[in-house]
């Protein structure tokens, strides 16, 4: 399982968004592997044209829902003041993403800058496809 974050929902949904990213999420879709959040639901779906909203709110409803756990939100707290004392300010709702990816040991798929600086700081794995967009397993 892959959580997906806003910023590659965003960017395969843009008819001018990068042709990599488009694939790559489809490939996840078609493996079943892709989950969404809380976070990342909001900030899709804040941004959808009123003419989409409903199409893209009963197409995320069919993945798997990762809920957030009040364990979540303390982490998030301390990852946050990790990322600080590193000298790193980076927005709360990308924090908690990556807090919830953490306890649960998933990969983030994400096109935001964020996420490389909490996989360095944090440990966070991040889900990079294999070659031509195709599904990459766990190399665990």
């Amino acid at each position: 399982m892959v959580l997906v974050d806003s910023s590659v929902w965003i960017e395969a949904a843009r008819r001018d968004g990068d042709i990599a990213f488009k694939v790559g999420l489809e490939s996840l879709l078609e493996e079943y592997e892709a989950a969404l959040t809380g976070p990342v639901r909001l900030e899709f779906l804040g941004g959808a044209r009123r003419t989409e909203r409903t199409r893209l709110e009963e197409y995320l409803a069919s993945l798997p829902y990762l809920p957030l756990a009040e364990l979540d939100w303390e982490e998030a707290v301390r990852h946050g003041w990790t990322l600080k004392d590193a000298g790193l300010s980076l927005p709360w709702n990308d924090i908690l993403i990556a807090s919830l990816a953490l306890r649960m040991g998933l990969r983030v798929y994400a096109r935001d800058a964020h996420f490389d600086a909490m996989e360095r700081a944090l440990g966070l794995r991040l889900y990079k496809p294999g070659p031509g967009g195709s599904y990459a397993s766990d190399e665990r």
